[in-house]
């Protein structure tokens, strides 16, 4: 039995019948305490993934019990129980970190459905924490994330080209980390201790661009009125770093090719060439095969630069690092913006796996930043990231799914497609299970029923 209970309440009664019945129900060891003080004892000797907690006790209350436990032991999963229609506590014991509420006399399916639920919360917790230790034991490389066969390629690429002194070209879709992957490169190599310069091109005009890549000199045109290094002369003996290099002009590209060929740099207005000794790293989201044949991009200057390629995969292809790269943005922007680290729900990691990601890693950096500014709860849910929660697309189900006897793969899709289903009439309906059953034209029991067989509560759509 890996999973453990905690359950402390004062009735001996309670607690005996509560650990005859959920032992092997839910297939985990049940501890039972008489009381909060005893409990304080047992949690300084063993460790719990749940403590189910009476509120009202002599001595110490469930409620002062709770905000100990949050306060010293802030990731375990606690449950309160209470008597039927105390509202305003347990709306005070959720707010002080209390993850449910069970309301006495229960159903034993009820409190068995409540408690699986809190237990997952518990599992989702703990991979989590596995996901940072993860993260520090061979998963992470100069900043970049990645366990999947093509991540650890590109490491192994990283290395190989550090050691040399040629130029590599980076290609990959947009935010698959084509800065980090120059920087690693750079950091990795001879020059590490000269200066890394990087320049995204395309965001620069071509005459701004040109002055600022070679520099100029005084009077070489209105309002040089002093002579200016170019980016070339400060990395010289470091490493420069060409973002997007696709989409800069045939005259650039002229003028770079020189800088490849012949070593040196030529200042406007200045008649001498410079020597300068620099690396050059250059990177392009674009085909830039398809570029050349529409005449937008030298041949020559393409296999220059083209010395050493690595191509990053985008994030659809490496799908078995979204966990991964999510715990470390998690860590990193919880961090930055001095808020506690929470995990992500299932469900939102669900989405996370299939996901189309077009914006690959940045994507996903920009949502779970909003993600930890707007959640209010103990985990990251899926409308604190402002994503609709829409079904798997079929290819994904079937990958998922095949392997799988067809009793169990049925009702996992059915499961699914409730979740999907039944949480977007719940959200357009603010949680208002009569609104959402008249959308779906059923009856509000026979909504009522579908909703607990599959753990959906409508407490977490409304406002």
């Amino acid at each position: 039995m890996s999973e453990t209970i905690l359950i402390v309440d004062d009735e001996v009664d309670m607690l005996n019948l509560l650990k005859r019945s959920l032992e092997p129900d839910l297939k985990c060891r049940v501890d039972t305490v008489p009381s909060a003080e005893e409990a304080l004892k047992e949690l300084e000797v063993n460790t719990y993934d749940l403590i189910l907690v009476d509120m009202k006790m002599p001595g110490m209350d469930g409620m002062e019990f709770l905000g100990i436990v949050k306060s010293k032991y802030p990731d375990i999963t606690v449950v309160m129980m209470t008597a039927f229609g105390d509202i305003d506590i347990t709306v005070t014991a959720m707010k002080k970190g209390a993850y449910d509420f069970i309301a006495k006399p229960f159903e034993h399916d009820a409190l068995l459905l409540r408690l699986e639920k809190a237990l997952e919360r518990s599992r989702l917790k703990k991979e989590n924490i596995k996901l940072q230790q993860e993260r520090f034991s061979g998963y992470s490389f100069q900043n970049i994330v990645g366990k999947s066969n093509r991540m650890q390629k590109v490491f192994e690429s990283i290395q190989m080209v550090a050691k040399t002194d040629l130029t590599v070209l980076i290609t990959g879709e947009s935010g698959t980390g084509k800065d980090l992957t120059a920087r690693a490169i750079h950091a990795l190599s001879p020059r590490k201790k000269a200066p890394f310069i990087s320049i995204n091109c395309p965001t620069l005009p071509e005459n701004i661009l040109e002055s600022e890549l070679f520099g100029y000199r005084k009077g070489a045109f209105t309002n040089a009125v002093r002579d200016k290094k170019g980016l070339f002369q400060e990395a010289d003996t470091g490493t420069i770093f060409l973002d997007e290099i696709g989409d800069i002009s045939p005259t650039i590209q002229t003028k770079l090719l020189r800088v490849l060929q012949e070593k040196e740099i030529k200042p406007l207005g200045e008649t001498k060439s410079i020597k300068v000794d620099v690396r050059i790293i250059a990177s392009t989201n674009r085909i830039l095969e398809d570029k050349i044949k529409n005449e937008e991009f030298r041949e020559d200057f393409f296999y220059r630069l083209n010395v050493l390629p690595i191509r990053l995969p985008s994030l659809k292809d490496r799908r078995e690092d979204i966990p991964l790269i999510a715990g470390h943005l998690l860590e990193k922007y919880s961090a930055k913006l001095k808020k506690p680290l929470k995990p992500l729900s299932r469900r939102a990691m669900e989405v996370f796996l299939y996901r189309t990601w077009k914006g690959n890693v940045r994507e996903m950096e920009n949502i779970l930043i909003q993600g930890i500014l707007y959640s209010a709860g103990d985990e990251i849910r899926i409308r604190d990231l402002g994503l609709s929660d829409e079904p798997a697309p079929v290819s994904m189900m079937e990958n998922k799914f095949q392997n799988l006897p067809y009793k169990d793969a049925k009702e996992q899709t059915l499961q699914r497609f409730n979740a999907a289903y039944i949480g977007k009439l719940l959200s357009d309906s603010s949680g208002n299970v009569s609104k959402a059953a008249r959308k779906c034209e059923l009856e509000r029991q026979a909504l009522q029923q579908i909703m607990r067989r599959y753990g959906i509560k409508a407490d977490g759509y409304r406002s």
